[in-house]
């Protein structure tokens, strides 16, 4: 499977009695492995890697990474080693850990503090052994990851074409910025005039938003693209109010709104991301008045986490 086919995810519309222009783009639904904004990006990465004829892929992530579910998948179909690198810290057992498991995935965990350095050195081992390793920054980070979601943002601009409908908000959950990232560039090269908040899901100012500005000026120069540093920080909108314990951690309020979620849409979201990214938007357009404005959630995966959510409510 490649980029080339894949359709743009479908967008529609929510029935909900408080907003009244509350619409949804589903990437969980992208058909690979569950989907979400982490196979949109696996697709472009993975070009990459068959070109370059790479015979082992490396990465980083939790044991409730999606990014980890996806690119183990891709690999195990490719017949190519996967190696995830991840922090003890957060190496809890998933359903996505469990598939990582199913896809013949190497797992090394260790404490996060020494995560680099196991990285480098699991890297040096595979090259001494002639190999030709392939490494992918925790989350899709990087310009290939920016570019997935520029592409994105292009399928927004095309649907909003078609429709007539034009979304004064885009709202998602954020995490390692390259998703942000991209919809900002999106913004910015088709010259938009609207908002797009970004939800983080773990980390806090000023840091998480240096991460997702350092991206875009990474992507930006590398594509020559002539812009105003402050109009790129004044689109880049970064809310670290939601963050509650930090990654993957759950609460009653996040539990209540996937729970209200299934039921009302019928669209299962998660604690770690989605859940977290829909209840702080929730929250955010009720303190600023925003219900009569039309209203995008960006649904970016993360389904196998919604059955752990299940599991839970259970145990």
């Amino acid at each position: 499977m490649n980029t080339g086919n894949i359709k743009p995810t479908p967008i529609h519309k929510l029935d909900d009695n408080e907003l009244s222009f509350l619409y949804v783009k589903r990437e969980d639904m992208i058909p690979y492995s569950f989907g979400g904004n982490k196979a949109r990006k696996a697709l472009l990465f993975f070009e990459e890697i068959d070109k370059k004829g790479a015979d082992v892929v490396v990465t980083y992530g939790s044991s409730h990474s999606n990014h980890c579910r996806v690119v183990a998948n891709m690999a195990a179909a490719r017949n190519i080693p996967c190696i995830i690198i991840g922090p003890e810290e957060v190496s809890d057992t998933t359903y996505n850990s469990v598939l990582m498991e199913l896809f013949g995935a190497k797992i090394i965990t260790v404490p996060v503090d020494k995560v680099h350095d196991t990285i480098e050195a699991e890297l040096a081992r595979l090259r001494g052994e002639g190999k030709n390793p392939y490494f992918i920054q925790g989350g899709g980070h990087g310009n290939i990851g920016t570019e997935s979601y520029v592409r994105c943002y292009k399928e927004i601009k095309s649907y909003e074409k078609e429709t007539g409908i034009k979304f004064d908000y885009i709202f998602f959950a954020t995490g390692t910025g390259t998703t942000q990232a991209g919809l900002v560039c999106g913004q910015l090269m088709e010259e938009d005039d609207r908002h797009i908040v970004g939800i983080s899901i773990a980390r806090k100012n000023p840091r998480g938003r240096d991460v997702v500005l350092d991206s875009i000026y990474e992507y930006l120069d590398a594509k020559a693209f002539s812009y105003d540093k402050s109009d790129v920080e004044a689109k880049t909108v970064f809310i670290d109010d939601y963050t509650g314990d930090g990654y993957g951690k759950d609460s009653k309020e996040i539990e209540n709104i996937i729970k209200e979620s299934m039921i009302k849409y019928g669209m299962p979201l998660d604690a770690t991301y989605t859940g977290k990214a829909f209840c702080g938007m929730k929250d955010y357009i009720k303190k600023n008045n925003l219900e009569d404005k039309k209203i995008l959630f960006i649904h970016t995966g993360g389904t196998p986490l919604f059955f752990d959510e299940l599991n839970n409510w259970r145990a």
